[in-house]
């Protein structure tokens, strides 16, 4: 079972989650090339030894420069760069992105991660990922809910429209998108609201960072009937790649490196499995046909 994760709630440049996380992890990988348990390391500093814990842990969300700067001395960090870098982690982890006054309603810390983000990998089997959902097709989604107002599925659209601006930035990430075939044929909204979808997919599949495959219901079982899940990379050489799991009632992110081996076989086994991305696209082309005689018969 993955472990669940309780991650902060979360700007380019870097996001607070991600610098929280870089610094955590460095502090973390300082203590262990030392050979020192988080109780030697407090004992020495004269701290309670959850303090040293809850730091690497992320539970204690902020370290004054003073604690920073009495760790990194007894770690022996004498390179200026790195100690101005990770005291600029400390330092504006506390900011908030954009996403913030979407926090109640946003998946808790993904956009921070998306942002920064080099590479995105998800697969979905049951509807169009966020990313690249059109403005009818979400809102047809979000109201599938039928205890949500008016004024909640509103903003709800406002902050999933702002989630994709990850991919119009100028350096994007790389987006691997695998399909299930579901997720094309079930017609969310109207078939006029999906044929937009779908043509919507076409042209997002022409860009040099999208990149879309199909897993057809003729291959049967496949590695991801799982269920859907999405893999962060990033290219600072310090942060590790995250997995992220939705559930109805919670999220999990999956940071342990099995964990994250498993879901990157998973991965390569569904892409092994789908369609190559100009068979994709003739597919969803061929759906889009099907749609639009269905409309003007």
């Amino acid at each position: 079972m993955w472990k669940v994760v309780r991650l902060p709630r979360m700007q380019r440049a870097y996001g607070p989650s991600v610098r929280r996380r870089r610094l955590n992890a460095q502090l973390r990988r300082y203590r262990e090339r030392k050979g020192k348990t988080t109780g030697e390391v407090a004992k020495a500093l004269g701290w309670q030894q959850t303090k040293v814990s809850k730091i690497e842990t992320g539970e204690r969300k902020k370290v004054t420069p003073d604690e920073l700067t009495e760790l990194l001395d007894y770690y022996e960090e004498e390179d200026p760069e790195i100690r101005e870098s990770l005291h600029e982690c400390a330092r504006l982890g506390n900011q908030r992105g954009w996403w913030a006054k979407y926090r109640d309603l946003l998946p808790s810390g993904l956009p921070d991660f998306e942002v920064e983000a080099s590479v995105i990998k998800t697969y979905e089997c049951q509807v169009v990922p966020g990313l690249l959902q059109t403005p009818d097709y979400a809102e047809a989604i979000f109201r599938a809910n039928l205890v949500r107002s008016d004024d909640e599925i509103a903003k709800r659209l406002n902050g999933r429209m702002k989630r994709q601006e990850t991919l119009n930035r100028v350096d994007p990430p790389e987006y691997w998108v695998i399909l299930d075939e579901a997720a094309l044929r079930r017609v969310i909204g109207s078939r006029e609201v999906m044929s937009q979808q779908l043509r919507h997919l076409t042209h997002m599949a022409a860009r040099h960072n999208v990149n879309i495959y199909v897993l057809p219901f003729s291959e049967g079982a496949h590695p991801a009937t799982m269920g859907s899940f999405v893999i962060m990379e990033f290219s600072n050489p310090m942060d590790a790649s995250i997995g992220y799991v939705e559930m109805p009632t919670s999220s999990a992110y999956v940071e342990e490196d099995h964990e994250l081996a498993e879901l990157n076989t998973i991965f390569a086994g569904a892409q092994g499995a789908a369609m190559s991305p100009v068979r994709s696209l003739a597919f969803i082309n061929d759906i889009i046909d099907s749609l639009e005689s269905d409309l003007i018969a």
